[in-house]
């Protein structure tokens, strides 16, 4: 590989991994839409006005988590940098503007910023404003779905990885697709890498589902706008006016669950497939799992990760996590 300060490598751009299938994209949908218990991807929600909706969301009251991990870095940063030490490959995963990454620069001083996301368009407006902030640091976007693959471009430096997964994204993964997501960043890390992650707790179920059903609905047009993300990309002829959000919290799973609900007997059309919901049916939209830290710990340890650093707000309401690899 080049070193990076080789003329070979760009200071800063952009890579596109991510190649939109059609055909695969419609039989994953079709295929969750017939299902027994219909459910999308969360992956879907993030179009470009999801995207615009959810940094909407992470303004609200009810929506803790943004600002209390925010809370927690602002405490501790000095002591979250000594930890991950600085001159990292500061790799940032579902990166969307960038901004909880762009306050660690001062602290972190990486070397090279990696942010990864499949919301192309919006990713690369971000990365474009954040290297005329900091046109000193070598930065370049990957348009990519790491969901199923961790494999980065020759470009990204292998030499002490510090991969960034805040906002507690790793709860829209079942804790057996968690554990194998973070395998493959413990295997991307290389020998000397490790993790920053921010990790959502358990706490009062009331507390919860007011975070995913908030008063002035900013949840619901984030979740009903998936509908609209369906029709364009499958020709599905979803009415928002027929559904209603749901938030709820699953105490048995850990977890809080989205749904949008029929409001009434309906029947959804699209080229190759047709489905009728009965009243009170649901589409099962995204889960977040919330976790205590032993075993959030346990899972960082089955994945190959060790030497564990933690911290948390007052309330221990949030926990963010620098763990090496094993």
């Amino acid at each position: 590989m080049a070193p990076l300060n080789s003329p070979d490598l760009p200071h800063s751009g952009f890579i596109q991994l991510y190649r939109r299938d059609d055909d695969a994209i419609r039989a994953e949908l079709t295929a969750g839409l017939l299902a027994e218990q219909p459910a999308t991807s969360p992956k879907f929600l993030y179009d470009a006005l999801g995207s615009k909706l959810f940094e909407a969301i992470c303004e609200l009251p009810e929506y803790y988590p943004t600002r209390t991990e925010k809370a927690i870095f602002d405490a501790r940063l000095h002591d979250i940098a000594k930890s991950t030490g600085r001159g990292s490959t500061l790799i940032d995963l579902g990166a969307g503007n960038c901004a909880k990454a762009a306050q660690l620069f001062p602290y972190l001083q990486p070397l090279q910023y990696v942010p990864v996301d499949i919301s192309v368009g919006f990713l690369k407006d971000a990365v474009e404003s954040l290297r005329q902030r900091f046109p000193q640091i070598r930065m370049t976007g990957i348009g990519m779905d790491f969901s199923s693959t961790m494999e980065l471009p020759p470009v990204v430096r292998r030499e002490k990885r510090l991969f960034f997964y805040p906002g507690s994204s790793i709860g829209n993964f079942s804790p057996i697709e968690a554990a194998t997501l973070l395998g493959r960043i413990r295997e991307a890390c290389q020998s000397d890498g490790s993790l920053l992650i921010g990790v959502d707790m358990i706490k009062d179920k009331d507390i919860l589902t007011a975070a995913y059903d908030d008063a002035l609905g900013v949840t619901a047009s984030f979740n009903l706008n998936l509908l609209l993300h369906l029709n364009t990309l499958i020709g599905t002829d979803f009415h928002v006016r027929d559904w209603r959000h749901v938030g709820c919290f699953n105490e048995s799973a850990s977890r809080i669950e989205m749904h949008l609900e029929a409001r009434s007997d309906v029947t959804v059309r699209w080229p190759g497939g047709v489905r009728r919901f009965a009243e009170g049916e649901r589409i099962h939209t995204e889960s977040s799992y919330k976790y205590t830290r032993q075993g959030f710990l346990q899972l960082l340890e089955r994945a190959g990760f060790a030497a564990a650093q933690t911290w948390t707000d007052e309330r221990g309401w949030f926990l963010v996590c620098h763990a090496r690899v094993a």
